[in-house]
């Protein structure tokens, strides 16, 4: 087996620099309070997360093999993607759409699409680039952008779907950064 970047000493720092930074703008808003909190701490797990899941494996050492090793680039839609493929990369970014929600002044679907897009850019951006320069392990991949947004607007819509019951919209209100 190659030997590996280890996971843990990057994602827990970058969950706590999200945590921080998350509570430090509560803080300054003068919107700090326990479940706001939990939102914060949601989204910085949540990072911690994606980042594991979608940057890692970055190899020490490429392998040595008659094949080159290429790094991925996906940009053909919907060429060699599979259903499991697209139906867990709309699951993974269903809570992005629930917490961008959350967290926005004024969420709307548009917004809530652009925040899904960006992320889901970057992630792919990241992967590109970790595979390029870092050995990382993942393809970039157009149907992953494409499905990550539909996941985002997806939480979102669920979202809109459950306050529209008074108590769901009560608990939402006590969550919500406005």
């Amino acid at each position: 087996m190659f030997r590996q970047v280890p996971v843990l000493p990057v994602v827990v720092p970058i969950a706590a620099l999200v945590l921080v930074g998350l509570l430090l703008h509560l803080r300054r808003r003068g919107l700090l309070d326990l479940p706001r909190a939990s939102v914060a701490l949601a989204l910085a797990v949540y990072v911690a997360g994606v980042v594991a899941n979608t940057v890692f494996p970055v190899y020490l050492d490429k392998p040595t093999s008659p094949s080159p090793w290429h790094a991925g680039l996906a940009l053909v839609p919907f060429h060699d993607y599979e259903v499991a493929d697209a139906l867990m990369n709309v699951a993974v970014f269903v809570p992005i759409g629930v917490l961008a929600s959350l967290i926005l002044a004024r969420p709307s679907w548009g917004r809530v699409l652009a925040v899904a897009a960006l992320i889901s850019l970057t992630i792919e951006v990241t992967q590109y680039v970790t595979a390029r320069t870092l050995a990382g392990g993942h393809v970039a991949d157009v149907d992953d952008l494409l499905w990550n947004v539909v996941g985002g607007v997806l939480g979102w819509a669920l979202l809109r779907l459950a306050v529209r019951a008074p108590a769901v919209a009560r608990v939402h209100d006590r969550f919500a950064w406005r």
